[in-house]
């Protein structure tokens, strides 16, 4: 049996998080394909008082993965960040955005999200 790919918690204690059976509630998949969408990297989880969890800010009011997630993880897991790294800068303050980039990919600010990416992996 494979195991769920999952990071070391780094979230801040604030961050919402929603286990796999919700994620795939709320998604209408069936949690294999949660599974799935971890191991391609459309989505990052962590393991958080011993449940592997997704930050609720991963998803959308539409209950569908924020649309420039999985090309910012795979820039920046191209650029050599593990994910830790990335789930550490998704959820640090960055007072020029205003607020976090992973909070700043739900609106009009998630293009500089993805410049900021790519600039840091290259």
């Amino acid at each position: 049996m494979s195991t769920v790919p999952h990071a070391d918690d780094v979230l801040p204690a604030d961050v919402e998080t929603i286990n796999l059976p919700a994620v795939s509630e709320r998604l209408g998949i069936p949690v294999t394909r949660v599974h799935d969408l971890l191991r391609d990297g459309t989505l990052l989880a962590v393991r958080r008082a011993g449940i592997v969890v997704v930050p609720a800010t991963f998803l959308d009011d539409d209950d569908e993965v924020v649309r420039f997630l999985p090309g910012l993880v795979a820039v920046l897991r191209d650029g050599g960040y593990r994910d830790e790294e990335i789930l550490r800068w998704l959820f640090a303050e960055d007072d020029s955005l205003p607020g976090r980039p992973a909070d700043a990919l739900h609106g009009h600010r998630a293009r500089e999200v993805m410049r900021r990416a790519q600039a840091m992996a290259f």
